[in-house]
């Protein structure tokens, strides 16, 4: 279990830690093997508990551009990390960079000491500053990959920010669908219970349903919870994902564009590590993980052609990995020898499409949603009325 422990140092400054621990006892034991004083020792809150486990919690681009800024101002790699670790004020991230700094005194590389930190340093992080050692170049390699994920965030809050309104808009019809199914429809079927034989099919169909909610509610409320429990765990485990984005791949227009958006991660990320001096096909071994599973396979059998001397745009479109207009660009690029910047050319336009795409269909989209869930809502009200126009026409 996690706990917040409340500290005073020896210099008698106040300070929090976040330890695992199995109880208080041992959570206290813990900070004071390390010389502080305790002064509280509480579980931290539930919200935690919910990040995946081994999750990195280190604030990547923050370090990046206060190292930049370092280094550019005249500091050396082992005097800006040193700055950064003193002013750091969390525990966790002050004894990653305390680790970092005593794998440089020991001789090793920057990227050999960011690859073995505890803060799972992604991948590409590593390749890109291992390519720069060589150069010497570590402020544009930093200054690379602070624009490349601050582009790669853009894109995906451009699609986030795409899908909240429909996610939004269905969530509320569901409910309200649900409140006139489980709450209003029983309620009218007592009024109407008498006269059930003289409404329309769909209407008695309804009344029924209420009846049978009102009789067996506490059964169906069980069965639904069950069922619902069942979907959520179908739906966290991997094969189930991977089988639902095999078959949103299946569907033509929609495959296309999960196609270029991958393609787009893909040829940023490659960009990158080719503008940063990295080999072409170690580049291709460490980006391969961007791509879904169907296309790791075509990207090894790419990056074989390559190795044996083809040249890579004639593998990229043997092997599916490219488009028309990438193609050519890919050409242009292998004949100026400006690889790297033409793949990432080649990404901002797959991008830009992706995002009037996304701009395109939610425009479409937005109002068919509303449309499909007020038939829903108004058909449910006008059965749920029926018998009331029936009765006052009778009564005429």
């Amino acid at each position: 279990m996690r706990y917040e422990v409340k500290v005073l140092s020896n210099e008698n400054e106040l300070t929090a830690l976040a330890l695992d621990a199995v109880d208080v006892v041992d959570a206290t034991g813990q900070a004071q093997s390390q010389g502080y004083s305790v002064i509280s020792v509480k579980p931290e809150s539930g919200w935690p508990a919910w990040r995946k486990p081994g999750s990195n919690r280190f604030p990547l681009i923050l370090f990046s551009q206060e190292l930049l800024a370092l280094l550019e101002a005249g500091l050396s790699l082992m005097e800006s990390l040193e700055a950064l670790a003193e002013k750091e004020l969390q525990p966790e991230i002050r004894k990653t960079l305390t680790k970092i700094i005593a794998s440089l005194n020991e001789g090793h590389t920057f990227s050999y000491a960011l690859q073995h930190a505890s803060a799972n340093f992604p991948l590409l992080y590593v390749a890109t500053v291992r390519a720069c050692e060589k150069t010497g170049a570590l402020p544009e390699a930093l200054s690379r990959y602070v624009a490349y994920q601050s582009q790669m965030d853009a894109v995906r809050r451009q699609v986030v920010s795409a899908s909240i309104y429909p996610l939004m808009l269905a969530g509320v019809g569901t409910l309200v669908t649900l409140f006139l199914m489980v709450y209003v429809v029983p309620r009218f079927s007592h009024i109407y219970a008498d006269i059930g034989g003289d409404l329309p099919l769909m209407s008695r169909l309804l009344m029924r349903w209420g009846q049978l909610l009102d009789v067996n509610g506490a059964a169906i409320l069980a069965g639904a919870l069950l069922v619902l429990a069942g979907l959520i765990y179908t739906a966290t485990r991997p094969a189930s994902k991977q089988w639902l984005v095999s078959r949103l791949w299946q569907l033509p227009s929609l495959g296309r564009r999960l196609h270029v958006y991958q393609l787009a991660r893909f040829y940023r990320s490659l960009g990158m590590l080719l503008r940063g001096g990295m080999p072409v096909v170690t580049s291709l071994q460490m980006v391969s993980d961007l791509l879904e599973t169907s296309l790791r396979g075509q990207l090894a059998l790419a990056s074989s052609s390559i190795r044996e001397g083809h040249a890579l745009s004639g593998a990229m479109e043997q092997y599916g990995l490219t488009t028309p207009v990438a193609l050519r660009m890919l050409r242009v690029g292998e004949r100026t020898g400006r690889m790297g910047d033409m793949m990432e050319r080649i990404a901002a336009f797959y991008e830009e499409e992706t995002a009037r795409w996304m701009e395109r269909f939610t425009k479409l989209f937005e109002p068919l949603l509303m449309m499909f869930i007020g038939l829903i809502i108004g058909g449910i009200v006008v059965l749920m009325y029926f018998p009331i126009f029936e009765l006052a026409g009778s009564i005429q």
